[in-house]
């Protein structure tokens, strides 16, 4: 049986990831999840990384937490439907440990993609679609939102964390496209679609 290709969207708070994905998901009769919370256990593990009520999580703990969400997320959806034949298309992947606990955090980038490539043991997306959104878009799309823990930090971390989606992107190209996101939901859509049938044939 044929296996299936494991596409993650990735990109900052408010670019319009999950409803791309989920369009995507359905264009290919695919599994749709998403890190963190993919699973049941993820989900208890997503409450503690997202509640604004946490206030003292140190980032070596907020990374291996994120780990542990990946591991399980892999073994027990990711894996099982790609061997299956199914296509995943997973709203984040391990990229954004490295661009939200790496580049955001400050941590070893290193140490950060050793410890997830040993969680998810080894699987790595096929391709990554990064929504770019300038800034001053991203805010006014969050302005009505009632924001988690991520969502509030300060500009400055997300300045970080989107230079960090950037560099992981230009260090693997053959991995990642990056759309520009800012546009009208069906032609962000569309392009998706377009690069992802040039790249893989999907």
């Amino acid at each position: 049986m044929a296996t299936g290709r494991y596409i993650a969207l990735e990109g900052a708070e408010g670019c319009g990831k999950s409803t791309q994905a989920g369009r995507l998901a359905l264009h290919l009769d695919a599994v749709l999840t998403r890190e963190t919370g993919g699973t049941p256990i993820g989900q208890r593990i997503r409450a503690i990384l997202h509640d604004t009520t946490v206030t003292d999580l140190a980032p070596r703990s907020e990374a291996l937490l994120t780990a542990a969400d990946r591991a399980q997320h892999i073994s027990q959806v990711v894996r099982p439907a790609l061997a299956s034949g199914r296509h995943v298309v997973s709203d984040r992947s391990v990229y954004s440990t490295l661009a939200y606990q790496g580049f955001g955090r400050g941590l070893a980038i290193d140490e950060v993609r050793r410890i997830n490539d040993w969680a998810i043991d080894g699987c790595w997306p096929d391709i990554v679609v990064l929504l770019d959104v300038e800034p001053s878009v991203l805010s006014a799309r969050m302005a009505d939102r009632e924001l988690d823990r991520f969502e509030r930090e300060a500009a400055s971390f997300h300045e970080r964390v989107r230079t960090g989606f950037h560099q992981l992107a230009s260090d693997e190209p053959e991995r990642w496209v990056v759309i520009d996101g800012s546009g009208p939901e069906d032609l962000v859509a569309e392009q998706i679609r377009r690069a992802l049938d040039e790249r893989i044939g999907l």
